[in-house]
């Protein structure tokens, strides 16, 4: 069969003729392209043929799915799946596997690196340095005490929880779910308004579906403790990013740490939280590190591998 990886997965080339060697050993042909394609007709000519695609964040268009007559599988190097056109892939009867898990740590530790960043004014301490200032104005707040919320309490979710309890916050989950984790930890649920009142702190980890566009909202934000601060490390849209900006701007809440967006980076220069106060912005960079990176190709090609076997896993469709 043909395996495409129709963009880089952050891999090296030598990580790429180990599995290119071991599939020609099977049979199969691996493509690997070592650049984004530039546009859909370029995506097109890349699909074609293909048995099997590798994907990781790129957007997949119904026209470039309907255009792989061939293609049965989709490998995606990536958790999210919703830059995919997931009603292409059940009408032509392509499975759909992801990279869950792979970046769990390293998103939970982003989160926890937004939140310290905002909490100790570590931007504008160095800022300071810089100037030749001191630390007049940035006396900053320990997390030890605080009500961490978290809106989201899967894997990722619960890797959060632990980080926080270690720190020695009160732990807030809105999920209704009683997991065991939640129990070791002295989890405390309750529904998302009471949550967003209580918190001084909230991190929010769900997958971006209708029910969760625009899920923290201006009315929600609204409920948030002025001393609060927003971290986002799931998705952009989840977060009415006008609505933040404005209640940023109005010190209705005290900061917020952002790593998506309603798009990939680079944002627009109008962007809202691009002149927001008290903000840390990362360019969706919760999920970039080495250790994330080696861990989402073993994922990847063991999700090719399974479905040669007949056992797919990870499968989202």
């Amino acid at each position: 069969m043909k395996i495409v990886m129709i963009e880089p997965i952050n891999i090296s080339m030598m990580k790429i003729e180990e599995y290119r060697q071991r599939f020609e050993a099977e049979g199969h042909q691996l493509i690997a392209y070592s650049k984004r394609a530039e546009d859909d007709q370029e995506m097109i000519k890349r699909v074609k043929d293909a048995d099997i695609l590798i994907i990781a964040n790129q957007p997949l268009s119904a026209e470039v799915i309907n255009s792989a007559e061939n293609l049965k599988m989709i490998s995606v190097a990536f958790t999210g799946f919703d830059h995919i056109a997931m009603e292409a892939c059940r009408e032509n009867d392509i499975l759909v596997s992801n990279s869950s898990g792979y970046a769990n740590q390293a998103v939970a530790e982003l989160a926890f690196g937004l939140t310290i960043g905002l909490m100790r004014n570590i931007k504008d301490s160095d800022e300071a340095v810089r100037a030749s200032k001191t630390r007049a104005g940035l006396n900053g707040n320990e997390l030890a005490g605080k009500n961490f919320g978290i809106i989201g309490f899967g894997a990722i979710g619960q890797k959060t929880a632990r980080i926080a309890d270690a720190f020695g916050c009160k732990i807030l989950v809105d999920d209704h779910k009683k997991h065991q984790l939640g129990k070791e930890l002295g989890v405390e649920y309750l529904p998302i308004a009471e949550l967003l009142r209580k918190s001084d702190i909230v991190s929010l980890h769900v997958p971006l579906k209708d029910s969760t566009v625009d899920l923290i909202d201006a009315e929600k934000i609204a409920l948030m403790k002025k001393s609060a601060i927003l971290i986002n490390t799931a998705r952009g849209s989840v977060v009415n990013s006008e609505a933040l900006a404005k209640a940023l701007n109005k010190e209705e809440i005290a900061g917020a740490g952002i790593d998506v967006f309603e798009m990939e980076p680079p944002i627009p220069e109008d962007h809202p939280l691009l002149n927001a106060k008290n903000t840390i912005l990362t360019p969706h960079t919760a999920f970039a590190t080495e250790e994330a990176f080696i861990k989402r190709a073993e994922i990847v090609f063991a999700n090719i591998e399974a479905w040669f076997k007949e056992e797919s896993q990870n499968v989202v469709s």
